[in-house]
C-alpha cells in the first residue's frame, strides 16, 4: 500500500442517479467529452460467479511462500506460480524487467524487479488495466516494538489480496463478453521501502514511463488499482486523487457497486489523500483510480495474515469489476 499524503478537508459532492447512494444537491463537475468509460449502462451484464473460497485459497497459497520482497527468492517463487496459473487460464504473459536502487541503501545495489503483465484479447489496441502491487514490504514498520520490524511477515491483504482476486477472476475471463483488451498488471517495488525518505512505486513508475515511450500504442482507456481489498468488513471511500483525475470512472465503479448492493463501496465518504501506484499512471497519461481500504487495522503489521482477510470481501470487488468490464467501451 502507498502512504497517506494528508487528510482531505474539502467535501466532494456527487450526484449519482442511483437511489440511496447520496442525497447531495450540488451539481457534479461537468462531464468531459471522451470520458465515457462505460457507455450504454443499460446493457445487460451480470457479475461472474466469483468463488470466494477459492480466492481465499489462492491468498493462502501466496502467503505460504512467505515474504515476497522485490529481488528475493520468495518473489521469484511467486512469479513462477503466477506465470503458470495465468497461462493455464489462457492469459498471455509478459514481463517488464528493470532494476532499481533505493536511496537508503549505502551499497547502491541494483535490485532486479519485474512487472508481470497478463493480457486477455492481446490483439485489441484499446485496452484497460486491472492492477495491484505484488511485492511485500521488507519491514513490519507499524509494529510498536522496533525489534519486531524485521521479523518475516506475509502481508496478506497489502500485496496479496489484489493478486488473489485476479487469480480467481482469471477463471471467468473466457466467459465474459468484453469489447476491449484487458491487462492484469502486477507492479513490483511498491513496498521496497526501508526509511521514510525512500522512493516509492518503482514498478508503476517504470510501467508509466514505458507507456509514455510507446506513444499510447496500445491505448489504455482506464486503469483500476486494487490495494488492500481483502480485509474483513472493508471500507472503500472515494479517493480524492482518483476523483480529480478520472471522475467519470469513479462514478461508473461506485454506481455499479450501488446497483449490486456491494456495501463496502461508500459513495458518501471521502478517503485520505493517498499516494499509491495510480499516481505514476496518471502522470503518464492513463486515467487511473484507486480502490483501497486505508482503515485496515493490520497494515504493515505481523498480523496481516490470511485469517484476517475474507474471500467475500474480494468477491464484492470482483462483482463490480466484472460488470464494469462487460460495459466498458
Amino acid at each position: 500500500m502507498g502512504h497517506v499524503a494528508g487528510r482531505v478537508t474539502l467535501a466532494i459532492f456527487l450526484v449519482w442517479g442511483v437511489e440511496g447512494c447520496m442525497n447531495g444537491s450540488a451539481e457534479p463537475p461537468p462531464k468531459k467529452s471522451g470520458d465515457a468509460f462505460a457507455a450504454d449502462r443499460e446493457e445487460p451484464a451480470k457479475p461472474v460467479a466469483f468463488d470466494p473460497k477459492r480466492a481465499h485459497g489462492y491468498l493462502e497459497a501466496l502467503c505460504k511462500i512467505g515474504p515476497r520482497i522485490s529481488g528475493s527468492d520468495g518473489m521469484k517463487k511467486q512469479q513462477e506460480m503466477l506465470e503458470k496459473h495465468f497461462k493455464d487460464q489462457g492469459g498471455k504473459i509478459a514481463c517488464q524487467r528493470f532494476t532499481a536502487t533505493q536511496k537508503s541503501d549505502p551499497r547502491h545495489e541494483k535490485v532486479p524487479m519485474a512487472n508481470l503483465i497478463v493480457s486477455w484479447h492481446p490483439e485489441r489496441d484499446r485496452r484497460v488495466i486491472l492492477c495491484s502491487h505484488y511485492d511485500t514490504r521488507p519491514l513490519a514498520d507499524q509494529e510498536k516494538d522496533p525489534r519486531d520490524w524485521r521479523k518475516p511477515f506475509v502481508s496478506a491483504n497489502d500485496g496479496g489480496s489484489g493478486v488473489a482476486l485476479l487469480m480467481e477472476l482469471a477463471h471467468h475471463m473466457k466467459d465474459m463478453t468484453i469489447n476491449v483488451g484487458i491487462d492484469f498488471v502486477f507492479f513490483d517495488g511498491e513496498e521496497y521501502v526501508f526509511e521514510e525518505h525512500d522512493e516509492y512505486f518503482f514498478g508503476s513508475k517504470h510501467f508509466g514511463r514505458e507507456y509514455r515511450k510507446s506513444r499510447g500504442k496500445p491505448f489504455y482507456a482506464a486503469a483500476i488499482l486494487l490495494d488492500m481489498i481483502g480485509g474483513k468488513k472493508p471500507h472503500f471511500p472515494i479517493d480524492p486523487v482518483s476523483w480529480d483525475h478520472a471522475s467519470d470512472l469513479v462514478r461508473d465503479i461506485w454506481n455499479i457497486a450501488a446497483e449490486l448492493k456491494c456495501s463496502a463501496f461508500d459513495a458518501e465518504a471521502i478517503g485520505a489523500h493517498m499516494q499509491d501506484d495510480h499516481i505514476p499512471l496518471i502522470q503518464n497519461g492513463i486515467h487511473a483510480i484507486d480502490i483501497i481500504d486505508s482503515r485496515y487495522l493490520h497494515w504493515h503489521k505481523l498480523s496481516d495474515t490470511p485469517d484476517n482477510c475474507s474471500g467475500e470481501s474480494m468477491e464484492q470487488v470482483a462483482k463490480v469489476l466484472s460488470v464494469w468490464l462487460q460495459r466498458v467501451k
